[in-house]
C-alpha cells in the first residue's frame, strides 16, 4: 500500500458566532478558516481536497442573491491565501492538478474549481445530484453557489466508487479507495450538506486500518466545526443546526466518525474550519 503526504491548508476565513457552532460557547463573532488540503501521491502527484475560497465567490457575494450569503456568513481571503497562489509557492501550477477530491459542494469548499481547468472532480454521486437543480435563493439557502462551477462540471466528474470496507473501518460499512491503492479511504458522512464524505489517509508506511490511528490522517470536511467538538461529540447550537442538509443524517455521520476516531485514538484529525491536530499522526 502506497502512502501520501498531507499538506493542510486555508483559502480565506469566515466569520460566525462562536455559540452557533458549538453549544456553550460564547456569542461573539470569531473567525473560522476556509480549510482545503494538498495530497501528494507518489505516483499521481498533486491532488486537492477541496479549495477554499476564491476572488469569484467575493464577487458572487457582491450581486444579488449571493449577497445572502455575505450577510449570513461574512468573507474575508488575501488574494495571495488562494489555491492556486500558495500551489504555485509550493512548486505547482494550476495544470499540475489533475484531481480534485470535492468532499461537498458548499462554496468555501469548491470556491476555486474554476481555476483549475485540467481537473476532472471525484466525489459522492448525491453531492452534485442533489443541489444541481437549486438556482437563486434556494441555492444560496443551502450554501451553493452555482456559478462556483465550472461550465463543464459535470462532464468532468468522476463518481467514487464505494465498495465493502476493509477490517479496521467499522462503523463504516462501505469506503472508495480513491487512488486504488489503500493510500486515501473515502468514507460518507452525509447531513451537513448532501453527499460529503471524509477521507482517511495512510501518511506513514507502518499504519494500518486496524490499528491504533497512528500514522492515519483524517480529514474530516464539515462533520464538525473543530477537532474538539468531533472527538467529544460537541453539538452545535439548534440555530446552526438549521442550515444542516439533513440534521438527522449529520448526527449520525459524526457519530459514526467519532466511533471510528474512538478505536484508532492516535489518528490524526483535520476539520475544515479548524487548526489542524498536531502530535499524532
Amino acid at each position: 500500500m502506497n502512502t501520501v503526504q498531507v499538506i493542510p491548508l486555508r483559502a480565506g476565513e469566515c466569520f460566525n458566532f462562536a455559540a452557533v457552532t458549538g453549544r456553550g460557547e460564547p456569542w461573539r463573532v470569531k473567525s473560522f478558516p476556509a480549510g482545503f488540503a494538498l495530497i501528494v501521491h507518489p505516483q499521481r502527484g498533486p491532488v486537492l481536497f477541496d479549495t477554499g475560497y476564491s476572488s469569484l465567490v467575493r464577487r458572487i457575494m457582491r450581486r444579488w442573491p449571493g449577497v445572502l450569503y455575505g450577510l449570513v456568513t461574512p468573507v474575508r481571503l488575501d488574494e495571495r491565501e488562494t489555491a492556486r497562489a500558495q500551489l504555485a509557492r509550493l512548486g505547482w501550477s494550476a495544470s499540475d492538478i489533475r484531481e480534485i477530491i470535492v468532499s461537498h459542494l458548499h462554496a468555501d469548499h469548491v470556491g476555486a474549481l474554476r481555476d483549475f481547468p485540467q481537473a476532472r472532480f471525484l466525489l459522492d454521486a448525491p453531492a452534485f445530484g442533489e443541489l444541481r437543480g437549486l438556482q437563486g435563493v434556494k441555492a444560496v439557502r443551502r450554501a451553493f453557489l452555482p456559478e462556483l462551477l465550472p461550465d463543464d462540471f459535470a462532464p468532468r466528474i468522476q463518481p467514487l466508487t464505494f465498495t465493502a470496507a476493509p477490517p479496521g473501518l467499522s462503523p463504516f460499512s462501505e469506503v472508495a479507495d480513491v487512488f486504488g491503492d489503500e493510500s486515501v479511504l473515502a468514507v460518507r458522512v452525509p447531513g451537513h450538506a448532501p453527499g460529503m464524505v471524509a477521507l482517511i489517509a495512510r501518511t506513514h508506511p507502518q499504519a494500518t486500518w486496524e490499528g491504533d490511528g497512528a500514522g492515519l490522517t483524517v480529514l474530516a470536511a464539515d462533520a464538525a466545526w473543530t477537532v474538539r467538538a468531533l472527538r467529544e461529540g460537541l453539538p452545535v447550537h439548534l440555530l446552526g443546526r438549521l442550515a444542516f442538509w439533513n440534521a438527522a443524517q449529520e448526527a449520525r455521520s459524526a457519530r459514526q466518525l467519532r466511533d471510528w476516531l474512538t478505536g484508532h485514538p492516535q489518528a490524526q484529525v483535520i476539520v475544515s474550519h479548524d487548526a489542524p491536530e498536531v502530535g499524532r499522526a
